[in-house]
């Protein structure tokens, strides 16, 4: 019986880790032992072992059952650290305990944890929000107030799979990116030039002011060119509480092989606009919803103005070519670029999500989208025809364009996606909108990436990069990205040049894998894997409430837990469920681990 219980957790242990990491806590009395519970059976295991596997990555003999589970990213998560400011923390944690959504929280947690009351996870979150040197899975298990912390497997199961966090897709996905969209060329990549080193032109760099009176709206516009000037206009658009100069390294990059660049300012979602509000505040009250019109507008306005510039007699004569644009947007600015590509809001759909959400799946950027949900027109046309190419860095997209209005996307178009980018999660936020898209597309994935690793280190702001719960991979670490995206955006946009067929190979699947580190793995497709696709299927179930029940003990396989998706469980959705597709998913992600 021993053995048998002592595999009874191994699939059930990384959903524990999950639920545990919702619910961390301040020091009261330190635990000794967690408690596996599943039926009629149970296995303890001692925290010790878990803290001393978290700092050496060994296992010791108690722990080596859990072997096939206990990988390096198991281990990075029990390390992982939330940096949060305690004083922006406690008013959200509050208004998330004075809200219905909020006991619906603690209601489902306290499934997981069944030895513990409402009230007492209540003190929990409300001490972890006093604390101001982040905290672990490991301080939760450590601070909790009783010996014993008992975890109900099947209930943390379930949960984990109706949570759908930004942990499991990061886990879930990454592998399988990282595999499928893999060259099966062994052939070293090889070119005569590298595209990311810098141009021979000598670059031009002047900021101007623009006045929309009738929007009453001053934007800043930092432009970029050289002597001789070719091909079409490149427009940057930075995310939110960002600003003109987050891509600085790529503007100048552009500009020096001869394209003049112009990098935007939104008024009304930059940093500044932030006024002292903080990100961990609501975010449909910090984002104005008018930003999801005026963006859009400002860059059309923009060009308007510089198309008037370049018929003047100063400097920029003849080299603004607005007739021709590109528009690389990053984060709220790739959601710009794409409804000026072509892009179509869809606000009922849009309507429908927001009202249905469950708090425990959301990102921030569910929150932002959500904030378009109070636009009072749902026949908006944003799309700009001079727009003839779009580049999207973890674009916000989420349900903004519903499930086909980013099928009216004609233009080439570049997507990326960071496996490890919490606020725009790669599956809702990039992978199903790159599906949706009409035109010529690639798709870069970042394995490892996170939201904020494109920046230019040197406008990196220190408070966006802390208010996110995972550390941002940016500096040294996130480099060989910043010199993927300068080798490939312009050889995405010198196929609107004479040039096109030299820059070709720098499209192809080899060159971003010929750039992978150990700690960041690149890879681009104009497609994405076809196991992709059966999430994506899945996942549209995301908003159904799901009931679970567990098989009975005696169909247990002796080789450890199955997940509650086999053929003898029953699966009630508001919907048809697609049980064999979900169980053939956790399968294959079952059997990455065990293999691993």
């Amino acid at each position: 019986m021993t053995s048998r219980i002592g595999k009874i957790g191994r699939e059930a242990l990384f959903a524990i880790v999950v639920v545990i990491s919702c619910a961390i806590a301040a020091p009261v009395k330190a635990a000794e032992r967690l408690t596996i519970r599943l039926g009629p059976f149970q296995q303890s295991v001692e925290i010790g072992d878990l803290e001393k596997f978290a700092e050496t990555g060994k296992l010791s003999p108690a722990l080596k059952p859990y072997r096939s589970l206990l990988t390096p990213e198991i281990q990075q998560l029990l390390n992982r650290r939330l940096q949060i400011d305690p004083s922006l923390t406690e008013k959200f944690v509050n208004d998330l305990l004075r809200s219905s959504d909020g006991v619906r929280v603690l209601d489902q947690i306290s499934l997981a944890l069944p030895n513990s009351s409402v009230e007492e996870l209540k003190a929990a979150l409300i001490l972890a929000a006093r604390q101001a040197n982040g905290f672990s899975v490991l301080s939760f298990l450590r601070s909790y107030p009783e010996e014993d912390v008992v975890v109900d497997a099947s209930a943390a199961i379930a949960i984990v799979v109706q949570l759908n966090t930004p942990y499991l897709e990061s886990i879930a996905l990454a592998p399988l990116l990282e595999q499928e969209m893999a060259t099966t060329d062994d052939t070293p990549f090889q070119s005569s030039f590298d595209p990311a080193v810098g141009g021979k032109e000598s670059v031009y760099e002047r900021t101007v002011r623009l006045r929309d009176g009738e929007r009453q709206r001053t934007i800043l516009v930092d432009l970029y060119w050289t002597d001789r000037t070719s091909g079409p206009l490149i427009i940057l658009s930075h995310g939110f509480a960002s600003d003109r100069k987050f891509l600085t390294y790529l503007a100048r990059h552009l500009a020096s092989y001869g394209f003049t660049v112009a990098s935007v300012e939104h008024p009304g979602s930059n940093f500044s606009s932030l006024s002292g509000g903080s990100l961990a505040s609501n975010f449909e009250n910090i984002l104005p919803p008018s930003e999801f019109i005026d963006r859009p507008l400002d860059v059309s306005f923009v060009l308007n103005e510089l198309a008037q510039m370049n018929e003047g007699y100063g400097s920029l004569r003849d080299k603004l070519n607005t007739k021709q644009v590109t528009v690389i947007g990053h984060s709220l600015g790739g959601y710009t670029a794409l409804a000026l590509a072509g892009g179509k809001l869809d606000l009922a759909d849009l309507r429908e999500f927001c009202k249905n959400r469950s708090p425990l799946r959301r990102a921030p950027a569910d929150w932002f989208q959500c904030a378009a949900t109070k636009l009072s027109d749902d026949n908006i046309q944003l799309e700009d025809k001079r727009v003839v190419q779009a580049i999207a860095f973890n674009p916000v997209t989420g349900r903004l364009f519903g499930k086909e209005g980013l099928a009216q996307v004609r233009v080439p178009t570049l997507i990326l996606t960071g496996t490890a980018d919490t606020i725009t999660p790669s599956l809702d936020h990039q992978l199903r909108p790159f599906a949706q898209l009409g035109g010529s597309k690639y798709l870069i994935a970042a394995i490892g990436g996170t939201h904020l690793s494109v920046t230019d280190p040197g406008n990196l702001n220190d408070a966006l990069a802390q208010s996110t719960l995972v550390k941002e991979l940016t500096g040294k670490d996130a480099e060989p990205l910043r010199e993927l995206l300068r080798g490939v955006s312009l050889a995405f946009i010198k196929q609107l040049t004479p040039e096109a067929k030299l820059y070709e190979p720098f499209l192809t699947p080899a060159y971003p894998e010929s750039l992978s580190t150990s700690t960041l793995k690149l890879r681009m497709n104009t497609q994405l894997p076809p196991s992709i696709g059966s999430w994506l299927e899945v996942m549209t179930m995301q908003n159904r409430q799901i009931a679970l029940r567990l098989p009975k003990v005696n169909q247990w396989l002796i080789g450890g837990i199955r997940l509650p998706f086999s053929p003898s469980t029953q699966v009630v959705t508001k919907a048809e469920c697609c049980t064999a597709q979900l169980n053939q998913i956790f399968t294959d992600l079952l059997n990455h681990y065990n293999e691993g």
